[in-house]
């Protein structure tokens, strides 16, 4: 059964679900968390609980807003950063970026006050976004800490050893308490994802086991980018039956419409799109009053196309530039209608 959802002019957002049996597929809301008493039938008590004085989510540590901008765990402080990445210069000048990180089963929220069972790259959906440059080593020590068997599969170039497929042979799976190293060129540059291949894959990627990686151009004659953002697509099935009942960009239903995008006439700004959406077999992406350049998969350094609406299938992605030439606020959603009306829309704040 599809969420409810209530549009305001101030973007105002709410959203209901039927809650599962199923222990480990509970979905709760706020008032469960929180032991407060309120009516989660009622939509605008929901919302206000959910949302703080500025705008923003509250109630549990991813923040939609500074994902945009984060990757390489560049978002914490020094010693806390290097617990999951080192760079080494290796003896024939190659740059060995390693990354570590764990699969843990978490609750996130995904629409105010609703609260979803995800399985996880480092207790975040999407996972940590890697990036590294064309010819960088990669390596990524992954330990699962769930209990499920999961993978790590990543788009790109590599070799059979290290494709975290779930099939045969059966040591490419990591069993509970079991950890792998997967090791790789950065090649080709372009903006891909990473996910889990465990089966059913539908499910590993619908519980939210999958994330961005980032391999810039080693010689690059593209403009240079003012702001760059990543952008991941999706979307949470929320009563299980195989539908998904909220959408979102970066997993919070809205939450660019709480806290807008803020950019500046006349920057370059670079979106870094992937679309890891399951069970619908399109998104989209639609930018009002604005075009933009397309690079598909970014593996070009000439765009290929000058639009404002773009779509996807599931594990597609492009780069997609963009200069606000006047100030204001802009909206960006999937034109998809459904999609956006169940929190698949935000604003760019252009000053």
């Amino acid at each position: 059964m599809k969420a409810i959802i209530f549009i305001t002019s101030a973007f105002l957002v709410l959203a209901g679900c039927q809650q599962s049996d199923d222990s480990e597929n509970k979905v709760t809301n706020s008032t469960e968390s929180h032991g407060m008493e309120a009516d989660s039938s009622d939509p605008q008590d929901l919302a206000q609980f959910a949302i703080g004085p500025n705008g923003e989510y509250q109630t549990d540590g991813f923040d939609a807003l500074k994902f945009l901008t984060t990757w390489n765990f560049n978002n914490l402080p020094k010693e806390e950063r290097s617990k999951f990445y080192k760079e080494t210069t290796l003896a024939d000048g190659t740059l060995l970026r390693e990354y570590w990180f764990n699969v843990e089963e978490v609750t996130i929220e995904v629409a105010p006050g609703v609260f979803y069972p995800a399985w996880s790259y480092n207790g975040q959906v999407p996972g940590p976004t890697i990036r590294a440059t064309e010819g960088d080593m990669v390596k990524i020590h992954f330990k699962n800490n769930s209990s499920k068997p999961h993978t790590a599969h990543f788009h790109g170039y590599h070799s059979d050893s290290m494709d975290g497929t779930g099939g045969v042979p059966e040591d490419k799976i990591m069993l509970p308490g079991e950890s792998r190293i997967y090791e790789f060129k950065a090649e080709p540059f372009g903006t891909h994802v990473y996910h889990c291949h465990s089966y059913p894959v539908s499910q590993h990627v619908a519980k939210g086991l999958y994330g961005a990686f980032i391999v810039d151009p080693k010689v690059d004659t593209r403009p240079k980018a003012d702001k760059e953002f990543v952008m991941v697509m999706n979307g949470f099935d929320t009563d299980f039956d195989g539908e998904n009942d909220f959408y979102a960009v970066n997993t919070k239903a809205f939450a660019y419409n709480y806290q807008p995008i803020k950019v500046k006439t006349g920057e370059l700004v670079r979106l870094h799109l992937s679309n890891m959406l399951e069970f619908d077999p399109i998104n989209s992406f639609h930018l009002h009053a604005n075009f933009f350049d397309e690079y598909p998969t970014g593996t070009k350094l000439e765009p290929d196309n000058f639009t404002d609406t773009i779509t996807m299938g599931q594990g597609e992605r492009s780069i997609l530039d963009v200069r606000f030439r006047e100030p204001g606020m802009y909206m960006f959603h999937s034109h998809v209608a459904e999609l956006a009306e169940l929190g698949w829309t935000g604003m760019f704040m252009v000053e």
